[in-house]
């Protein structure tokens, strides 16, 4: 009975560590035998269970894959191309070939580029363009986004074998470095495509279309920037041809670029951060902060969620949350839970 009591006055996260001084160094904490590895297929182990309920919103169903992308892309373009090429005679400006125009005009009118050289004149041509402008925005942002992610991640793979080109990289060692520095490697694999596209439009423009070396450069920031002046575009019949690939990519490429710059400038302060946390000395103030349990002493656990919340991965409420389901499990409140405590708490459920 005096162990049984002893027990429950223990604090609430005690168990995880040890708590004599002379030790505590020595001590290394093991992984959960229940807890899926961290490199796990989670989602393809658990396929077909039910692991949480899932969100409400109306396209949580709605998670495409990249070739289902591919095909809605095709589909798109498919449709867009029939629709203004049914309407070509109601569209003015310099024309090559029908469907070619019709096409080039759908890319243009979906990227948001509107170069102006081919536009709508009469009503339901400009109808039409209005709907395909909503479509097309919505479609780049719900699809093309994960397209090129998928199409940086096959890259970074190809980025790690050409750093350890003549030593021999295993999938597990090659995964856990792509891990470490995703970011790095998709900032750096987004600016290498970025720079050839560039490069590959400025040359298209000069040969092709036979614009100087500075409006050529001009005209593809233009472009990709959806800027879209107008003043110089494609209006060859082969230039149009590249366009319709080229204008697609090059935005694309140009959105991915912006928004790894930001990940990556996150990231770094989150580094910044979590090293500030980790060698700034502590006080007792801190002390008293960590110790969740009042009991004057914190623990290894106490003192990890501690610092945690520096850094800022958790905050209070999400401890709260935790220790509340913790409470809510530990049905004889002896400060651990055992399997008898969730047979219990599943019979009152």
């Amino acid at each position: 009975m005096a162990d049984d009591s002893a027990n429950k006055k223990q604090p609430l996260l005690s168990g995880l560590a040890d708590q004599n001084i002379g030790t505590v160094k020595k001590r290394r904490f093991r992984r959960c035998k229940t807890t899926p590895a961290s490199d796990a297929d989670f989602f393809g182990s658990y396929k077909g269970r039910e692991l949480f309920p899932g969100s409400n919103s109306i396209l949580r169903n709605f998670r495409p894959s990249f070739r289902q992308a591919s095909l809605l892309l095709i589909i798109y373009l498919i449709v867009g191309c029939t629709c203004f090429y049914l309407v070509r005679d109601q569209i003015v400006g310099k024309k090559t070939n029908g469907i070619l125009d019709a096409l080039y005009f759908c890319i243009v009118t979906m990227t948001t580029v509107g170069y102006g050289d081919l536009v709508p004149e009469s009503v339901p041509a400009k109808l039409l363009a209005c709907a395909f402008v909503f479509s097309g925005m919505a479609f780049v942002a719900l699809f093309l986004g994960k397209a090129a992610d998928y199409l940086v991640e096959k890259q970074e793979v190809l980025l790690v074998k050409a750093v350890h080109l003549r030593r021999k990289v295993g999938t597990r060692q090659m995964m856990k470095e792509i891990e470490a520095k995703r970011v790095e490697y998709k900032f750096f694999t987004i600016v290498v495509a970025l720079l050839v596209l560039v490069t590959l439009g400025t040359i298209i423009l000069v040969k092709v279309e036979k614009l100087n070396i500075i409006d050529a450069f001009y005209c593809v920031c233009a472009t990709i920037t959806t800027l879209g002046y107008g003043d110089k575009s494609f209006s060859t019949t082969f230039g149009r041809v590249f366009a319709v690939f080229w204008i697609l990519t090059s935005t694309i490429c140009l959105a991915q670029f912006f928004l790894y710059l930001a990940e990556i400038q996150m990231e770094h302060r989150q580094q910044t951060l979590v090293k500030w946390v980790l060698t700034r000395r502590m006080t007792v103030v801190d002390l008293e902060a960590a110790d969740l349990d009042d009991d004057g002493v914190v623990s290894a656990a106490e003192f990890v969620i501690y610092k945690l919340k520096e850094m800022g991965k958790i905050n209070q409420e999400d401890v709260a949350l935790v220790m509340e389901e913790f409470e809510n499990l530990d049905v004889d409140q002896s400060g651990t839970i055992s399997n008898s405590d969730l047979l219990l708490a599943q019979s009152v459920e």
